[in-house]
């Protein structure tokens, strides 16, 4: 197939990507490669896939019409990813244009495509941020999402709403997924496995917000994209619901559409994550105890029913195995780095 992936060079596009590449499937990449973050981690994913002859990339912003237009006629794509957004709840609070202009005028641009090209199946990526101040657990796809709590959360949650109405009036097959803490190696520099284990290796303290009492349904990358992949062959067909044990499929009753969350439903408690950390790395943590930081949620917990039912699959690496082999890749990175 001829797939175009939307922030090819970030973190999960990077893993998809290369996936998709090894099962033999044409890749074109797109990817803004904003500074958010060091750009030289985007650049070092975007090579290593540049190495194969089944990747192609366009580097342009999303908000860029003309070259978003350009990639997918380039790609003339079966299926479109798109997983390119502003990301990161914090920085929503420093900077929300750039949410804004990447997560809304840039996920319209990426529908528009999609009207153009009429791919066998959308796929677009949201976040567990979206169930908001929700209490009720495990969150389940049909619960109601109306109380953002960030306007990171508001502009996924919009992104799905726009999806669906482009599904409902275009008949495009569409799939919103919903991750939830996804970590691992070439993982994001903003996130807190990676501030952790960059704060222990150079013996600072690193802050522990909540008091240490949040808990995540932590999900690992190699298992994320597997998810993806099964759900690639899984476009949602109008009037076709599947049956399931406890709840109920989320799919439109006017629109091929679907929303799904991706995690293996196993909350894992802060310190809990912390001692793993310290674990794989030898080092012993000094933790700053911190109170809850404005945004944050003190828990997720997915549902993963339908995940299963309609990939067979769940989201299964233990947190002890998945962060040690983030650590193992960032003291490699580090070394040639520097």
């Amino acid at each position: 197939m001829r797939i175009l992936v939307t922030g090819a060079a970030g973190f999960i596009g990077f893993h998809l990507s290369r996936r998709l590449i090894a099962d033999g499937h044409l890749v074109v990449g797109f990817d803004g490669m904003t500074p958010y973050y060091d750009v030289a981690l985007k650049a070092a994913r975007r090579d290593i896939l540049a190495c194969s002859n089944g990747f192609r990339m366009h580097e342009a912003m999303l908000e860029d019409t003309a070259a978003l237009a350009a990639a997918a006629e380039d790609c003339r794509p079966d299926v479109i990813v798109h997983l390119a957004a502003q990301a990161g709840v914090r920085y929503s609070l420093e900077n929300p244009h750039a949410y804004v202009e990447s997560n809304l005028t840039g996920t319209f641009n990426v529908l528009e495509v999609a009207r153009e090209h009429q791919p066998a199946h959308l796929l677009v990526a949201s976040t567990s941020s979206v169930y908001g101040g929700n209490t009720q657990m495990p969150f389940r796809e049909t619960d109601t999402t109306d109380a953002p709590m960030t306007l990171y959360a508001a502009t996924k949650r919009s992104g799905e709403a726009m999806s669906h109405s482009y599904a409902h009036l275009w008949g495009l097959p569409t799939t919103c997924f919903r991750f939830f803490t996804v970590y691992g190696p070439w993982g994001r520099p903003d996130m807190a496995l990676f501030k952790f284990v960059d704060a222990m290796e150079k013996g600072q303290p690193i802050p522990v917000y909540g008091e240490g009492r949040m808990s995540r349904d932590f999900t690992y990358i190699d298992d994320l994209v597997e998810s993806i992949v099964r759900l690639i062959a899984r476009a949602p067909e109008r009037d076709k619901p599947i049956e399931l044990a406890k709840g109920r499929d989320s799919l439109s009753p006017v629109a091929p559409w679907r929303v799904v969350n991706i995690a293996g439903g196993q909350p894992v408690g802060l310190m809990d994550f912390i001692e793993a950390i310290e674990a794989a790395t030898g080092i012993s943590a000094e933790r700053e105890m911190l109170p809850m930081q404005k945004g944050d949620v003190e828990a997720t917990f997915a549902d993963p029913e339908l995940l299963e039912a309609l990939t067979g699959y769940l989201p299964s690496t233990p947190v002890p195995e998945g962060v040690s082999a983030f650590v193992e890749w960032y003291r490699q990175w580090r070394r040639t780095a520097l």
